[in-house]
């Protein structure tokens, strides 16, 4: 036993080495475009991670997320843009004093950023949890919205719908990526404990969980709060990556792109979440060319806007046709799952 946590500890570490040095490898051979498209998946990893802890580990339906992701996006804006940058971006109406000559560092502006949207999430949950199912997600829905249009009408504070411009790109490779392996890690040490399997045992059945002892209202509320803390820094990462932020980038089809990342890798599924990240991200990008016009040397087809959707939905379908359950289910990549793969192939091919 002893030796074979010995390997997989080995195992991981090698792993962890092996990623550290192929992301170094695409700073040196990928070029800007790439790059946004390696940073936009860690940041997805991220935030579909924390929206599948809420949904697919404690079996809230949150739609709320975009909300969490706009606060935590202004908050770590405003905490890290220069005086300079706040005066030339507030030229309808003065930035509020407090914040006039505030500059933060990112590491503590991304924190506070998290901790912003988790106040939110807890301030939120504390009502709106004691719902369940569609009602629970027409009210964190709602509840979006609310802080939307807050951000919109907040002149002094967001700009309002002008936004923000010009943020310090500090987003990077490392930092995208950095977040999105102790995402991993945590979410993984999590569920090995209590408080993750109380969260499990949660969505399987909330009254068995509560005839067990488990306190229904405060691992709802726990784990409502570590998702939006973990969506708010995914919205800080995407703020400092994109350069500009406004009221309309934090709209329901965020909340749906990273509820998709969820349901399409596996709800309750770490490495599912991980990997449909990777997946989406990566075809929503580059299969832009359908939108464009098309040569096929004895044919020519004419731009048709919206032709990457259209392609992009019916490969989910026909993926969500043959995985109803996502790709992983709720299975997890692992090295035990890896051996065991490699033993019954090993078998099969000396079984023939």
């Amino acid at each position: 036993m002893e030796r074979e946590q010995k390997k997989r500890k080995i195992l991981t570490i090698a792993a962890l080495i092996f990623s550290a040095c192929l992301l170094y490898l695409f700073t040196i051979i990928f070029d800007s475009y790439q790059l946004r498209i390696v940073n936009l998946c860690g940041i997805y990893i991220t935030l579909g991670l924390s929206l599948n802890l809420i949904y697919g580990f404690t079996g809230l339906f949150s739609l709320g997320h975009a909300g969490f992701m706009a606060v935590g996006a202004y908050t770590t804006a405003l905490l890290t843009m220069p005086p300079e940058l706040k005066e030339m971006n507030f030229f309808l109406e003065p930035i509020v004093p407090w914040l006039a000559n505030t500059e933060w560092s990112f590491l503590p502006a991304l924190m506070m950023g998290g901790a912003s949207a988790a106040l939110v999430g807890f301030l939120i949950g504390a009502p709106v949890l004691k719902l369940r199912d569609d009602y629970l997600a027409i009210a964190t829905l709602g509840f979006a919205e609310i802080i939307r249009i807050i951000f919109t009408n907040t002149q002094s504070i967001t700009n309002g719908p002008l936004g923000l411009k010009g943020l310090p790109p500090y987003t990077s490779i490392w930092w995208s990526w950095g977040v999105a392996f102790v995402s991993i890690l945590f979410m993984v040490y999590l569920f090995k404990g209590s408080y993750g399997r109380a969260f499990i045992a949660i969505r399987e059945d909330e009254v068995a969980a509560e005839t067990m002892g488990i306190n229904l209202f405060r691992h709802k509320i726990l784990s409502f709060t570590i998702g939006s803390f973990m969506a708010g820094v995914g919205g800080g990462l995407l703020a400092h990556l994109m350069g500009t932020i406004d009221p309309l980038m934090f709209r329901f089809m965020l909340t749906f792109n990273i509820l998709l990342v969820v349901v399409l890798g596996g709800m309750g599924s770490i490495s599912g979440s991980v990997i449909s990240a990777i997946v989406i991200t990566v075809l929503m990008e580059y299969l832009r060319f359908l939108d464009g016009p098309m040569n096929f040397g004895l044919f020519s087809i004419n731009a048709i806007p919206g032709l990457r959707m259209v392609i992009f939905s019916i490969m989910l379908m026909i993926v969500i046709l043959f995985f109803q359950r996502g790709l992983m289910g709720n299975r997890e990549l692992s090295w035990d799952f890896l051996f065991r793969k490699k033993k019954a192939l090993k078998d099969t091919v000396e079984g023939e």
